[in-house]
C-alpha cells in the first residue's frame, strides 16, 4: 500500500497520543513514508509544532486535532470526521497512560478515563474507519497494546485488562478481516525510552535492567514494517520480550507467577520514579 505520488491523492494516516512518546515517532515515520498526516492529542501547541516540522522536512501535509479521547465528545467527533474522510488508510491507536496503586484505593475518575480512552476511544474510531477500509479493500489499523496484556499486575489491575482487551480486539478483528485487504496489528512492546521519560529527568533505570529497555525507533519501526509487510497480527519488539511472552503462554501458573510478580515489581517501581 505505497503512498500516491500526487500531492492532492495522498493517503491519511491518523496518529492519537501523537504530541510525545511512541505517537510521536509514529507520525515522523509515517511522514519518512510518505502519509500526509492527523496529529490527535491534547496540547494543541505541540501538534502544531510537530505537524510544522514534519511537514518542512518530509513535505507533506499535517493536521492538528486537538482532542481529549477519553471523554465522550472528543472521540465520537473525531469517529465522525474519520468516518467520512476517504483518504485515511493508517489509523495508530496509541493514546494512553499507566497508574500505579492498587483498585481499592486509586480514584474511580482516573480508572473510568482509562478504559475509556483504552477502550471506548480504539473501538469507536476503528469501527469508523472499517466500512471505508473494508470498500477500498486497503487499509492498517495499529493499536499499542503492552506486554503487559499478557500478564496480571497487582498495581496495575486497569491497565493489563485494557491493554489485553487492546490485543484480543486486534486478534479477533484480524479473522473478520481475512481476505479483504485490511491488515491490523497489536502492538506489544515492553519497557520503551521515550521523549517523556527524558524530559521529565526520570531514573529509568530504576529497579530495571538496562537490557530490558527498547529504543521507541526500534519499536515503532518492527511494528511499521510487519504492518506493511507481511508481519504477524500481534508484534512483540526485541528478542527478550517474545521470549517472556512465550513463557508465560506456556508455563504452569506455579512458574509463571513469580515472572508475572516480578514484571509488575519492576513497573511499578518505573510508575513510582515517575
Amino acid at each position: 500500500m505505497p503512498p500516491t505520488n500526487s500531492e492532492f491523492s495522498r493517503p491519511l494516516a491518523v496518529v492519537t497520543g501523537a504530541s510525545a512518546g511512541l505517537g510521536k515517532v509514529f507520525a515522523r515515520q509515517l511522514a519518512e513514508r510518505g502519509f500526509d498526516l492527523l496529529l490527535v492529542a491534547r496540547d494543541k501547541d505541540r501538534l502544531l509544532a510537530l505537524g510544522d516540522e514534519l511537514s518542512l522536512q518530509y513535505a507533506i501535509s499535517a493536521e492538528a486535532w486537538p482532542a481529549d479521547l477519553s471523554r465522550d465528545e472528543g472521540m465520537r467527533t473525531l469517529a465522525e470526521k474519520l468516518a467520512k474522510d476517504p483518504r485515511v488508510m493508517v489509523l495508530v491507536n496509541n493514546a494512553g497512560f499507566g497508574t500505579k496503586g492498587k483498585l481499592a484505593t486509586r480514584p474511580v475518575s482516573e480508572q473510568a478515563t482509562m478504559l475509556e480512552l483504552h477502550v471506548m476511544a480504539p473501538f469507536l474510531l476503528t469501527r469508523a474507519v472499517l466500512p471505508g477500509m473494508i470498500e477500498r479493500r486497503e487499509g492498517r489499523i495499529i493499536t499499542v497494546s503492552s506486554v503487559a496484556s499478557f500478564t496480571a499486575s497487582a498495581g496495575g489491575v486497569n491497565y493489563c485488562a485494557t491493554k489485553a482487551y487492546q490485543r484480543v480486539m486486534m486478534e479477533s478483528l484480524a479473522l473478520e478481516l481475512a481476505g479483504t485487504g485490511v491488515k491490523v496489528q497489536a502492538l506489544c512492546p515492553g519497557f520503551t525510552h521515550t521523549e517523556f521519560h527524558e524530559r521529565m529527568q526520570i531514573d529509568k533505570t530504576k529497579g530495571i535492567p538496562s537490557w530490558a529497555w527498547l529504543e521507541a525507533e526500534r519499536v515503532v519501526r518492527d511494528s511499521l514494517d510487519a504492518a506493511f509487510g507481511d508481519g504477524p497480527v500481534v508484534v512483540i519488539p526485541g528478542k527478550r520480550y517474545k521470549l517472556m511472552v512465550a513463557v508465560l503462554k506456556h508455563l504452569p501458573g506455579f512458574i509463571k507467577r513469580p515472572m508475572q510478580n516480578r514484571y509488575a515489581r519492576a513497573r511499578l517501581e518505573q510508575k513510582r520514579s515517575e
